[in-house]
């Protein structure tokens, strides 16, 4: 690895900078059993005029599937991957720099940096989380960088620098695909849930959408450290793109982990929290991590949409609540016991009389 390219990196992430991770802690890969075959994983054709029981089967047995035929060009998939790698491969400094909260004059601006967390605020600084007891903190220290992305904002953004104006219209234009693909797949899965038209439009929001840029750097000590540990999404829905380098493990129906392998031009699409709820658990949230690589970077990209802010989440599993109320528990949770306890929070608990 050239001397340049750790210039790149967040400077706890740099050899001369890191401590002896703990590879003793509970859960590390050197101290972990998973298959790696995920030939299981559903397969989810869009041009398949089966979709519709496909999808809804996959979401019941799986929580996750692979997406084909998805429609969006392979080539506005491999120029967002070209930009990400350039940008993330500039100085830390200047990063922090072009995307600063400050700098850009903005209370929540429409691209921001972070690193070694992806619990982030709404206005896409970290959230500041109750340390664990472990020296250095090597717990809630996550081996990633990545840029959050708020589609609803960024027409309203124009950078001089030519290469962030093209990474930022690559990002728009990937934003408006993805906000058709999880509206056509929720129409679906409402179908399935009987949800009234108002109900299917608030319960997902497009203007919600976000993306995610990860970059997962290389780490020296790959079995003492996580990419992003072990974690449910918030969202209605995830849609991930995963470059060639693999990575991303999900906790299978049959209680293993699984490998999801990279395939070209195939997406994966998760349950998020939201959906569980509004499915009263007929859908479940999938368990996912992303484990490092010692000798080569991954990028990945994510797309996250939710409901309406003041959409109120009814179900017969779970107390009425909107996705705000549910936002402010997690960060409230993750400041005072370092975790995300989630929608255990909102569930109704069995009376006994």
């Amino acid at each position: 690895m050239s001397e340049s390219n750790f210039e790149s990196y967040p400077p706890l992430f740099r050899p001369a900078n890191i401590p002896s991770l703990d590879s003793d802690k509970p859960e590390t890969l050197s101290k972990l059993a998973f298959d790696s075959v995920d030939a299981a994983i559903p397969v989810i054709d869009l041009q398949c005029t089966r979709t519709t029981t496909s999808i809804s089967k996959a979401c019941r047995n799986w929580g996750l599937f692979r997406l084909v035929n998805h429609g969006i060009p392979i080539t506005l998939l491999n120029q967002i991957q070209e930009h990400a790698k350039k940008l993330f491969s500039l100085p830390y400094e200047t990063k922090k720099t072009f995307f600063s909260i400050s700098s850009n004059n903005m209370i929540s601006p429409p691209i921001s940096y972070f690193w070694g967390t992806p619990a982030l605020t709404p206005s896409g600084s970290a959230i500041p989380q109750k340390r664990g007891p472990q020296p250095n903190n090597q717990q809630s220290l996550q081996w990633m960088e990545g840029f959050n992305v708020s589609l609803s904002q960024l027409s309203h953004l124009h950078y001089q620098d030519l290469l962030l104006e093209t990474f930022r219209c690559l990002l728009e234009e990937y934003g408006k695909y993805h906000g058709r693909l999880a509206t056509s797949m929720f129409k679906v899965l409402a179908s399935e849930m009987n949800l009234g038209p108002l109900q299917t439009q608030s319960y997902l929001s497009v203007a919600t959408g976000l993306l995610r840029v990860y970059r997962y750097p290389r780490c020296h000590e790959p079995e003492g450290a996580w990419g992003i540990d072990v974690h449910t999404d918030s969202s209605v829905l995830s849609i991930i793109h995963q470059d060639e380098v693999g990575g991303l493990q999900v906790y299978s129906k049959d209680h293993q982990w699984l490998d999801v392998n990279p395939l070209p031009n195939t997406l994966i699409v998760n349950i998020g929290d939201m959906l569980q709820a509004m499915s009263d658990d007929r859908y479940m949230s999938v368990k996912h991590r992303v484990k490092v690589n010692k000798h080569k970077e991954r990028i990945s990209i994510g797309y996250f949409v939710f409901p309406a802010e003041d959409a109120i989440i009814q179900s017969t599993n779970y107390k009425p609540f909107t996705y705000a109320d549910f936002r402010a528990q997690v960060q409230h949770d993750l400041k005072t016991v370092g975790i995300k306890t989630g929608l255990q929070k909102f569930k109704f608990t069995t009376q006994i009389s």
